[in-house]
C-alpha cells in the first residue's frame, strides 16, 4: 500500500445543490428582505460568526459562504448578533441543513484581552473598532444560543477558536486545563484547519439526509461518541496514555517516531517509507485504522507532564500523509479526531479565491451616502483592502505561533494567472484603489511554491519544522516562481507599486540572493519588517527559530541591495518577552544587543499562551514536548517558565530599555543580576543612573542618551502594523489594531 494519501474528492466534483439555479448573490443575505429579493424562502446553511460581514477572501465566512454557494446552496450571514437572547439567531429562519458557527478570523479571548489579561478598548473586526460586539467565548455562546433558536438543527463548529481547541488545552485566561469546545459547546460535529473541503462534503451528505452522527469518517473533523470500541470496528488502538519509557522503539510504532535522516535521502536507493505497522512477526493495520489513544481529560487536567506528553503527540500527527486519528476520553465519552485534511490543490486555491466577491464590506454597515468611512469604517477591512493573499500554510513550526496548527505545514499555492486576476480586478472594482498594492504574501511573504521536493518523503515526515535546526536538504527553496510573479504583476496598466506586507522568513530569503535584490529593489516601502523573535541561543530553541546569525546575513544583504538601488531602507525586527525558555540574563543581553544596533521599539509584544500551542504546553508544564516528556527528573527538559506579573513586566523593560518609567525596575534587576556596569551615562551603558523628574524629562533624556541611528524611530503610519504573529494580535500604531490573519492567515476559517 502506497504511503500517500489517497487523492480526495476535488471541490469542483461534486453534482450542486438544486439551488444553484438562484446563481450568486451580490452579498450573501443579512436579512429575510435581502433573502426575498434573491426569491429565496429559506437558507440552507446559516453562518454565524463574530466578525462583521466583510465579502473578502480575507475573511472566513465569506470564503466559506461563497464556496458553499458554488456548491449550489444558499447561505446567509449572521454577524456579529446580541448574544443576550435567541432573537437574533432566528432572523434568517429555520436553516434546512445546518447552523455553522465560528468566533471569527481571531479567538475570541485573544480579541478581548491582552496578554496582561486586560480588556481591550478595541476589535478591529467591528465597525468603527467598537470593542464588546462579541462574547467572550463566542463559540460556546453562540452555539447555545442556534441550539436554543431551533433545537434540532445540526450545529457545526469551525474556525480558528474551535480549531486550536479541538483537544483538551490549558487555557491562559483561567489558568487550567478545559475540556474540547466541542464538549463544552455540546455542538454535532467540529471542522478544524482550512474548511473548504470538510464543509463541503458535510453540505452535500446532509443535503442527502444523512443523519449528522454518521458523518465520521471525514478528514479535518471532530465529533463525540459513547461507549465505542474502536477494536470492534476494525481499528487498531495505539496506547498513549503515559509518557515516554526508555527501551526499543518499533518502527513506525511510537508516536513520537521521526522520520530518520537517513530516509530523508534523495538518492534512488533510498529507504522507502511503509504503510503497513510491524512489530517482529506481527503485522498490524495500516495509518487509515490506527487511532492513537491519548490521556484523558480527567488526567491531563491535574498533570502537567501528561498535557504536555498529549500535546507532544498531537502535534506528532499533524501531517495529511502520515496523521493518525486520535481519540481522548472525557468523561463518559470519547473525542475523536480524525487526521488533518488533504491541502487544496493549486486549481482548488484558485476556484475558492476565484468566486464572486463582492472585496467589500456588506451594505448594511455603510452610512446613508454609501460609505464605509467613519463610524462604520471596519478596520481589518480597512487593512487588507488592497492586499492579495497568494498562499497558505507555514513549515516554520514557530512554537509560540497558531497558523502550522492551524493551516498546517504544507504550501497550498495559487496560480499566478489566479493572482494576477485578483490584481486586475481589486484594480477595476475597488474603491480608492490608487494604483498601490499593500501585499502580495499569506502566513509568510516567501513561502510561495516552496515544498518538499519529494511527495514520499512529504508524506512520511513527522518533523515539526522544515526550517529548524537548518533547512532540511530536501526542501525546495527556489524563489524563482514569486520572483517571476512579483513582476508581472508590477507591469501590470495602473499598477504603481506593491508593497511586501507579510513578515519575511529572512533564513528562506538568504538563500536566493536574486529574490533579496528584487524585494529589496522594488517591494520595499522604506521598512521591512522581520521576525527574529530573540538574539539568545536558550529562547530561540524553544521558539524553534534561527540563531541571530541567520538575521546578520539577510541585513547585509539587505543593506547591500538597498545601497545598490541608491535607497534609505530600514529592517524593523520584532521580538518577543517572556517566552518559555527566556532568562532575566537572556533579556538582559537582547536589550544589550538592541542599543548596540540602534533600535527601540515603540511597542512589544509579551508571549501570549494561545490554546495548543506547543509553546503554551512549555508554559503550563514547565517541559519541553520538542525533548521528549518523562516522569524521569534526569532525562527530558526542564524550561525556565516567566511568571508573575513582575518578571513578566522586567522582561518588557528590557525591550524598552529607552523608556524612563522602566528605568527603575531595571536599575534594581541589574544590580541584582551583577550587571550595574550597565548603569551610566557613557554610550556603553544600557539606562542611566539618573531619573528624569516629570514625564515631560522624559523626552530629554532620551535626546542625551541617543548617539545611534534608530531605524524604528520614525513611527509607522496610523494604524499600520508592526507585526504579525498569527493567532495573536498584531502590534500597531494609533487607535487601530490590525486583523491577527492577514489574507491566508490563521484566523481565517
Amino acid at each position: 500500500m502506497s504511503a500517500l494519501p489517497q487523492p480526495p474528492k476535488a471541490l469542483t466534483a461534486y453534482r450542486p445543490f438544486w439551488a444553484k439555479r438562484f446563481g450568486p448573490a451580490p452579498f450573501l443575505p443579512m436579512s429575510r428582505a435581502e433573502m426575498e429579493q434573491l426569491g429565496w424562502d429559506s437558507c440552507d446553511i446559516v453562518i454565524v460568526t463574530g466578525d462583521a460581514y466583510v465579502d473578502h477572501p480575507s475573511f472566513g465566512m465569506a470564503v466559506i459562504g461563497r464556496t458553499l454557494e458554488a456548491q449550489g446552496f444558499r447561505v446567509g450571514i449572521i454577524a456579529q448578533p446580541d448574544w443576550q437572547s435567541a432573537d437574533a439567531f432566528k432572523a434568517l429562519g429555520k436553516p434546512n441543513l445546518f447552523f455553522g458557527v465560528a468566533a471569527g478570523n481571531m479567538d475570541s479571548m485573544i480579541n478581548r484581552y491582552t496578554a496582561d489579561r486586560k480588556i481591550r478598548s478595541d476589535d478591529a473586526y467591528t465597525p468603527g473598532g467598537e470593542g464588546g460586539k462579541r462574547p467572550d467565548r463566542a463559540t460556546l455562546v453562540y452555539t447555545q444560543r442556534c441550539q436554543e433558536a431551533f433545537k434540532d438543527v445540526p450545529v457545526v463548529i469551525g474556525g480558528i477558536e474551535a480549531s486550536l481547541r479541538r483537544i483538551a488545552h490549558y487555557d491562559y485566561w483561567q489558568d487550567k486545563v478545559r475540556r474540547s469546545v466541542l464538549v463544552d459547546s455540546k455542538a454535532d460535529l467540529l471542522v478544524y484547519g482550512n474548511a473548504e473541503r470538510a464543509i463541503v462534503e458535510i453540505a452535500h451528505r446532509l443535503a442527502r439526509r444523512e443523519p449528522i452522527e454518521q458523518l465520521t469518517d471525514i478528514r479535518g473533523t471532530a465529533f463525540m461518541r459513547r461507549d465505542a470500541d474502536p477494536s470492534a470496528e476494525g481499528w487498531f488502538e495505539l496506547d498513549s496514555t503515559e509518557v515516554d519509557r526508555p527501551g526499543r522503539i518499533d518502527d513506525l510504532i511510537s508516536p513520537y517516531q521521526e522520520i530518520k535522516q537517513e530516509a530523508c535521502a534523495t538518492e534512488p536507493d533510498a529507504p522507502k517509507p511503509i504503510a503497513i505497522h510491524k512489530i517482529g512477526r506481527i503485522q498490524m493495520p495500516p495509518r487509515d485504522h490506527t487511532v492513537v489513544r491519548l490521556p484523558a481529560y480527567e488526567q491531563v487536567k491535574s498533570d502537567p507532564v501528561l498535557y504536555a506528553h498529549a500535546n507532544r503527540v498531537l502535534h506528532l500527527e499533524t501531517n495529511p500523509g502520515n496523521a493518525r486519528a486520535l481519540v481522548q476520553r472525557h468523561g463518559e465519552r470519547d473525542l475523536w479526531i480524525n487526521p488533518p485534511p488533504i491541502p487544496l490543490t493549486t486549481p482548488e486555491m484558485d476556484h475558492v479565491f476565484d468566486l464572486p466577491y463582492a472585496r467589500s464590506p456588506h451594505p448594511a454597515y455603510a452610512d446613508e451616502t454609501g460609505s464605509h468611512d467613519g463610524a462604520t469604517k471596519i478596520p481589518a477591512w480597512e487593512m487588507i483592502r488592497f492586499s492579495v493573499n497568494i498562499m497558505r500554510g507555514c513549515f516554520g513550526g514557530c512554537t509560540f505561533c497558531s497558523i502550522t496548527e492551524h493551516e498546517g505545514r504544507i504550501i497550498q499555492s495559487r496560480s499566478e494567472d489566479s493572482v494576477i486576476r485578483e490584481i486586475e480586478e481589486m484594480r477595476d472594482k475597488v474603491k480608492g484603489f490608487t494604483g498601490i498594492v499593500s501585499d502580495l504574501g499569506g502566513p509568510t511573504a516567501n513561502m510561495y511554491r516552496i515544498g518538499c521536493k519529494s511527495p514520499e518523503i512529504e508524506a512520511a515526515c513527522r518533523k515539526p519544522s522544515c526550517v529548524y535546526p537548518g533547512i532540511c536538504p530536501n526542501l525546495n527553496t527556489s524563489h524563482d516562481p514569486l520572483i517571476k510573479m512579483y513582476r508581472r504583476a508590477r507591469a501590470l496598466p495602473g499598477v504603481k507599486k506593491i508593497l511586501i506586507g507579510s513578515g519575511l522568513r529572512y533564513d528562506l530569503a538568504v538563500q536566493s540572493p536574486e529574490y533579496v535584490k528584487e524585494l529589496v529593489t522594488h517591494h520595499v516601502g522604506g521598512y521591512l519588517k522581520i521576525a527574529p523573535e530573540h538574539t539568545e541561543g536558550g529562547p530561540l530553541s524553544k521558539m524553534m527559530k534561527p540563531g541571530i546569525g541567520a538575521y546578520d546575513r539577510f541585513k547585509q544583504m539587505f543593506e547591500a541591495a538597498s545601497a545598490a538601488a541608491g535607497k534609505k531602507q530600514y529592517l524593523i525586527p520584532y521580538f518577543i518577552a517572556a517566552h518559555p525558555g527566556t532568562s532575566d540574563e537572556d533579556m538582559m543581553n537582547l536589550a544589550v544587543w538592541l542599543k548596540k544596533n540602534g533600535f527601540r521599539a515603540d511597542q512589544v509584544q509579551t508571549f501570549y499562551p494561545s490554546p495548543m500551542a506547543t509553546a503554551t504546553a512549555m508554559y503550563h508544564s514547565g517541559m519541553n514536548p520538542l525533548k521528549g516528556i518523562s516522569r524521569d527528573e534526569t532525562r527530558g527538559e526542564k524550561v525556565d517558565i516567566v511568571r508573575g506579573e513582575r518578571r513578566r513586566r522586567l522582561h518588557k523593560a528590557f525591550l524598552r530599555y529607552h523608556d524612563a518609567n522602566n528605568w527603575p525596575l531595571l536599575r534594581e534587576a541589574l544590580k541584582a543580576m551583577g550587571r550595574a556596569d550597565l548603569i551610566g551615562n557613557g554610550k556603553h551603558h544600557l539606562i542611566p543612573s539618573y531619573q528624569p523628574l516629570t514625564d515631560g524629562g522624559y523626552e530629554s533624556a532620551r535626546r542625551k542618551n541617543s548617539t545611534v541611528a534608530k531605524p524604528s524611530a520614525a513611527k509607522p503610519r496610523q494604524g499600520q502594523v508592526l507585526t504579525q504573529h498569527t493567532g495573536l494580535p498584531p502590534r500597531v500604531t494609533g487607535a487601530a489594531r490590525a486583523p491577527a490573519a492577514r489574507p491566508g492567515k490563521p484566523g481565517k476559517r
